[in-house]
C-alpha cells in the first residue's frame, strides 16, 4: 500500500544506517525475524489475554511490572530495570571495577527473556515466549571488561546523561503504541503485520536496549547513538 511504502521511508529517514550511526557495532543488539509466512489471527485477536500468564511470570523476575507504551498498557523497558540486577553491579564497578560474570549471565537472560515476552505482545511473533528457548528473538550484550572498558565514576551520572533519550524515546513510544493497534488491525484483516510497522517496532526497542545497556545494566559506556537501525 501507499501509506506503508510512505511510513517505510519516514522510519528510514528517521534512523540513519547503522554504518553511520555506529549502531551495527554497537555491544547492545537486536533482532526478531519478521514472520514471512503470516501471523495467526485468533491468536492476535486474544493476544492481550494469552500474554497475561507469561507477562505474570516476566513481572515477578522483575519485581514490578509497570504500564506504559502498549495499547495494554504493558511494556518490557521498565522490566529490564526492575529485574536486572542494578545496584550490587554499580557499588562493584565503582568500589572493585569488577564486574561479575555470572551477574552478567543473569542481566542478559532476563533481557532475553523480557525480549521474547514484548515481541509475543506486540504481535511481532506467534509463538509463545519460551523461558530459557531464543526463538526468533535474538539479543546480544557484550560481556565488559569492568577493568578496562568502563569508567568506575560514570555509572553515577549515567540517569542524567540519558535523559536526551528518554525525552526522544517517550514521543517515540507513543507513536510505537499506534503502531502496534494499527498492525493488530492489519493481521486480523490480511494475517500479516505490514513490513514498515514491524521495522519501525523493532527499531524503538533496539534503541530502548541500547539505552538499558548504557542506564540499567552499566554493560558499557559508550553512549547509545540516537537511531531505530
Amino acid at each position: 500500500m501507499a501509506w506503508q511504502c510512505r511510513f517505510g521511508l519516514a522510519v528510514r529517514g528517521l534512523g540513519v544506517t547503522a554504518e553511520a550511526s555506529g549502531a551495527g557495532d554497537y555491544p547492545a543488539r537486536l533482532d526478531v525475524d519478521y514472520p514471512e509466512q503470516g501471523l495467526n489471527r485468533a491468536t492476535t485477536l486474544f493476544r492481550i489475554l494469552l500474554v497475561i500468564p507469561v507477562a505474570i511470570v516476566a513481572g515477578l523476575i522483575g519485581g514490578s511490572f509497570a504500564s506504559v507504551g502498549l495499547p495494554d498498557g504493558s511494556d518490557w523497558r521498565p522490566l529490564i530495570s526492575g529485574g536486572a540486577l542494578f545496584l550490587p553491579v554499580l557499588l562493584m564497578i565503582v568500589f572493585r571495577q569488577k564486574y561479575p560474570r555470572w551477574w552478567f549471565d543473569w542481566n542478559l537472560e532476563a533481557t532475553r527473556f523480557v525480549a521474547r515476552v514484548y515481541a509475543y505482545m506486540a504481535l511481532m511473533r506467534d509463538e509463545y515466549p519460551s523461558t530459557d528457548e531464543h526463538q526468533a528473538v535474538r539479543l546480544e550484550l557484550d560481556y565488559p571488561d569492568a577493568a578496562r572498558d568502563l569508567n568506575r565514576w560514570l555509572p553515577l551520572v549515567k540517569w542524567f546523561l540519558a535523559i536526551p533519550h528518554y525525552i526522544v524515546l517517550a514521543v517515540l513510544s507513543v507513536a510505537e503504541a499506534v503502531c502496534v493497534v494499527i498492525a493488530w488491525f492489519a493481521i486480523l484483516f490480511t494475517g500479516r503485520y505490514p513490513r514498515g510497522l514491524f521495522d519501525f517496532v523493532l527499531g524503538v526497542n533496539r534503541w530502548w536496549l541500547r539505552v538499558a545497556a548504557y542506564m540499567w545494566l552499566l554493560t558499557t559506556d559508550r553512549y547509545p547513538p540516537f537511531s531505530l537501525r
